[in-house]
């Protein structure tokens, strides 16, 4: 009797040994399935992420050279034009104004050489290229533009201002091209651990669902997602359109 409760015993214990076995075999078979295709999806944002920022670089680059194109037809080859008249008829008396002119065309040369420079995208300053942006506007009469900082400037991700940037450039284009807006405001706000954006103007505002969508706001909701911001945008029939993006520092 008492060696067929042993044997009962011993079977038991194998059973539960075999059992426990099993479960922490089949546990981290499950773990690591889990563990492979976490790393499988962390692999494919990653490479999502790598794509967005190879096609953001390529559309600043694009957006460059249509700004260079502008300026070069639109306020350099105009000032030229005029410095040439004006050295037509030079006098003594208008001699001042042919100098002013040709200075003001080296000052535009210059500030086109900044949008030239392919550094500018690699190590965009976020800051320093919306202000290009803003001042380019008013030097071209485009639309009344300013840039308003708020609390201490801060360091954020290369990678992620170039997405940023982009954001923003997206939203003046269409606000130039679409809103027949008069001004256009950005501001900066770096706060404890948050930089709020906030870009407005007071334009048509959208018209239809269809305007919505023309705008790129799907596309720049999507492109807040990857750096994990927010884009969140308002508006109003005849009062304006704006963009407000919450991004974590």
């Amino acid at each position: 009797m008492v060696e067929k409760n042993t044997e009962i015993i011993i079977y038991i214990s194998t059973v539960i040994v075999f059992l426990m076995t099993f479960g922490v075999i089949l546990l981290f078979s499950i773990f690591q399935r889990r563990k492979n295709d976490l790393l499988k999806d962390q692999e494919k944002e990653r490479e999502q992420f790598e794509k967005e920022i190879a096609e953001t670089q390529i559309e600043i680059r694009e957006e460059t050279l249509r700004n260079i194109s502008w300026e070069l037809h639109d306020n350099i080859g105009q000032l030229l034009t005029l410095a040439k008249i004006q050295l037509q008829s030079a006098t003594k008396q208008n001699i001042k104004e042919v100098s002013e002119t040709i200075s003001k065309g080296l000052s535009e040369v210059r500030a086109l050489s900044k949008l030239i420079n392919p550094e500018a995208i690699h190590n965009i300053n976020l800051k320093e290229a919306v202000q290009l942006e803003i001042d380019r506007f008013n030097r071209l009469n485009f639309i009344d533009s300013s840039l308003i900082l708020l609390g201490d400037e801060k360091e954020i991700d290369k990678k992620h201002s170039i997405i940023i940037f982009r954001i923003l450039q997206e939203f003046f284009s269409n606000t130039i091209k679409h809103s027949r807006a008069t001004t256009l405001k950005v501001s900066l706000d770096y706060q404890n651990d948050e930089l709020i954006i906030i870009v407005k103007d007071n334009g048509v505002g959208f018209l239809s669902e269809v305007k919505k969508e023309g705008i790129g706001l799907s596309n720049i909701k999507n492109r807040a997602k990857l750096i994990c911001a927010e884009a969140i945008f308002s508006s109003e029939k005849d009062k304006g359109t704006t963009l407000k993006i919450h991004y974590k520092l």
